[in-house]
């Protein structure tokens, strides 16, 4: 039986203390109702004997601590979820702002979602194509795999997301293919960028976006990648659909999850974060995946800010265990005007070689991947040897892999933000520059492959 309470007792920043409360239990949904009439939510933090320590979703102003009515509803936040979703945008709590209609749902789902059974995983092994050669070529996504994006302030990853966006598909299987996105904490600019540009490219119509602004209270920044991945769920595995979830950007996340550990006076862990964090990115994390028995998967790209473009900093380090590698952004690269200012070196998708080969992708992916990295890493150490010893210094091979690894940057990893490169236009991108080494350089490429795609022109 629903009750009012009108035992409000104090109200701190975000948090309010009701007294004298019965069966209300941890993550409860609650109402408050003001003395005009006006609700506002609220939510279950913390339950000590007959104290509900509860969490505002608005703003305190007008709660009158005498008059005011709380009512608790007796189940968590929800979300109805239709196959109508898709081409809509909505704020972090679910509800429509794209001036559209309500959902009419086909059912309300828990947004806290169920952990996936390690036992009923599916191993990922299928290619995602994403049209970006960085990433394709070198550090490939894998359907199913949790692979985020290191970014630095200031750094183009909003492009870069809207762009994977757009483009990503299942080799074979575009029709059933759909994009979550969730913006955490953005500015209303950025949120005026990614909407315009999925409906100037038609991609909205295959997406469902979750909006959470800047000055949006912090408690709707933590349910807005849980109401994310509902909805991916929902599409996943009751619809068959293969869902690739965009969150961005982690670290807002981070940082409302410490400012209500702050209000609610926990001792904080390392650098003032709350000592659960592992915790709870996890919980969001292992949501993506594949289940045995469902046609469908989620696929997961978080993207994080590092604050100062530290990778050892709590946000990408806790990230980095939880998830199947890292691309991460280079400020020098994008400096020279390299886009996407991919850093490949030191960028990993630990499922790589699950998703690349003979049916999936082309039988000399795997090789050229590692040549290509080999190639890079001496162009790399040539240009640094003639930066403190000079040119003169350097050996005929060492002048051939610096102008490589020069080439490699200006036509393999910057290619704008429109172009959506097909994996094997990528591959003969990759082979065009590696014939511009002798055949004799080439020692992690099987023969036959050389034989096959090695440029026929080039001096050898």
């Amino acid at each position: 039986m629903i009750r009012d309470y009108k035992t409000i007792s104090e109200i701190a920043g975000p948090l309010m203390l009701v007294k004298g409360v019965e069966n209300v239990t941890y993550d409860e949904l609650g109402e408050i109702e003001l003395t005009n009439g006006e609700r506002r939510q609220c939510k279950v933090l913390e339950i000590n004997g007959s104290d509900a320590m509860v969490q505002l979703f608005d703003s305190a102003a007008g709660i009158n601590l005498r008059d005011s009515k709380v009512r608790f509803l007796g189940k968590g936040i929800e979300l109805a979820v239709s196959p109508d979703m898709l081409g809509r945008v909505f704020d972090g709590m679910g509800r429509p702002k794209d001036g559209g209609p309500e959902i009419i749902p086909e059912k309300r789902l828990d947004i806290n979602g169920l952990p996936m059974n390690p036992a009923a995983r599916d191993y990922p092994n299928e290619f995602i194509q994403t049209g970006i050669s960085a990433i394709d070529g070198l550090n490939t996504l894998v359907r199913g795999q949790k692979l985020p994006i290191f970014s630095g302030s200031g750094l183009p990853h909003a492009e870069l997301a809207a762009q994977i966006a757009r483009q990503a598909k299942v080799r074979g299987g575009e029709s059933n293919f759909a994009v979550v996105f969730a913006a955490i904490g953005i500015t209303y600019e950025e949120a005026d960028f990614f909407v315009s540009d999925f409906k100037r490219t038609g991609a909205i119509d295959r997406t469902v976006l979750f909006m959470n602004l800047a000055n949006d209270p912090a408690v709707e920044r933590i349910s807005t990648p849980r109401m994310a991945l509902t909805a991916a769920e929902y599409l996943a595995f009751e619809r068959g659909m293969h869902v690739l979830v965009i969150m961005t950007d982690i670290t807002n996340y981070a940082e409302a999850l410490r400012e209500i550990s702050a209000a609610r006076k926990e001792v904080p862990g390392r650098r003032g974060y709350p000592g659960y964090l592992y915790t709870d990115l996890a919980t969001m994390y292992e949501r993506a995946g594949r289940k045995r028995g469902y046609d469908g998967s989620i696929t997961m790209i978080p993207i994080l800010t590092m604050p100062e473009d530290d990778k050892t900093h709590p946000i990408p380090d806790l990230t980095g265990y939880i998830t199947e590698g890292q691309i991460i952004l280079s400020r020098d690269l994008y400096r020279k005007g390299i886009t996407p200012p991919i850093d490949v070196l030191p960028s990993l998708s630990r499922l790589k070689d699950k998703g690349v080969g003979k049916g999936k992708t082309r039988e000399d992916h795997s090789d050229t991947m590692n040549q290509l990295f080999a190639a890079y890493s001496s162009g790399k150490n040539s240009k640094e040897l003639m930066a403190i010893l000079g040119e003169a210094a350097l050996t005929e091979m060492d002048l051939l892999y610096a102008k490589f690894a020069d080439k490699f940057e200006s036509e393999y990893i910057s290619q704008g933000y429109n172009a959506d490169r097909d994996v094997l236009e990528t591959l003969d991108i990759g082979w065009k520059l590696l014939g511009m080494l002798p055949k004799s350089e080439l020692k992690r490429i099987k023969d036959e492959n050389i034989e096959k795609y090695y440029p026929k022109n080039d001096a050898e």
